[in-house]
């Protein structure tokens, strides 16, 4: 099987599974539901709407989410850009793999923020269940669409020691941000990469020295042909 064929699987495998879940989660969910996993507290489905980046963080301002959105669809274009690349390269699967997760992960957030406002009425707290393609329409316009996030883990909580400047006494909780599969994805490629694929950021770094010194010993004068002597 072709590298290519390997990690278009492995991207349409990440995508399917990451929205059927989101959409099974905003279909049948209010905003704040919650299943526990296993029967556990600290391992909970807890469905919450993300309109910024993944784990909750956001831009601020009006064209915050509009320059996210853009910014997602440029960073996915370059992403098989790139991986296209290292296909062509003749790359380890392993580094393939990292930046199919990334790319899956990056998809998979787009696709809400393009679409979902379209295509799903508003989640609310109470008796707020979305509809798929409401008859009055969406909730926002294309790209303006709320990232579904439900994997949540308040493995313990506790309070801050008094001692600590700022925040001494203060409450605390691990693990806070709420997230989904394809943050899950890009988190995964990403520590996939800084511990097993760190060369590949060292030979990125070289080739750029690597082409000044070629260049430079291309254009000196004693790379160049010496002149026929006159005598």
């Amino acid at each position: 099987m072709k590298k290519s064929t390997k990690v278009a699987i492995i991207v349409f495998i990440v995508l399917i599974l990451d929205q059927w879940l989101k959409i099974w989660i905003k279909t049948n969910m209010n905003i704040g539901d919650e299943i526990k996993l296993l029967g556990q507290d600290w391992a909970l489905l807890h469905f919450v709407e993300n309109p910024g980046m993944a784990f909750g963080w956001k831009i601020g301002g009006e064209y915050g989410k509009l320059i996210l959105s853009v910014f997602r669809i440029g960073a996915v274009g370059f992403l098989i850009y790139l991986i296209s690349t290292l296909i062509k390269a003749k790359a380890p699967m392993g580094l393939l793999i990292s930046f199919a997760l990334i790319l899956a992960g990056a998809l998979g957030n787009i696709i809400d923020s393009a679409f979902y406002g379209l295509i799903f009425s508003a989640s609310k707290v109470h008796g707020g269940i979305a509809m798929m393609f409401p008859p009055d329409g969406g909730y926002a316009p294309f790209l303006y669409g709320k990232v579904v996030d439900m994997f949540y883990f308040p493995m313990f909580s506790g309070h801050y020691p008094d001692w600590i400047p700022r925040i001494g006494g203060r409450p605390f909780l691990f693990f806070r941000p709420v997230f989904n599969l394809a943050d899950s994805a890009i988190t995964t490629g990403v520590f996939n990469l800084l511990l097993f694929h760190r060369a590949f950021f060292k030979a990125e770094e070289q080739k750029p020295a690597e082409e000044s010194t070629q260049i430079s010993t291309e254009s000196s004068p004693e790379s160049s042909p010496e002149a026929p002597s006159e005598d």
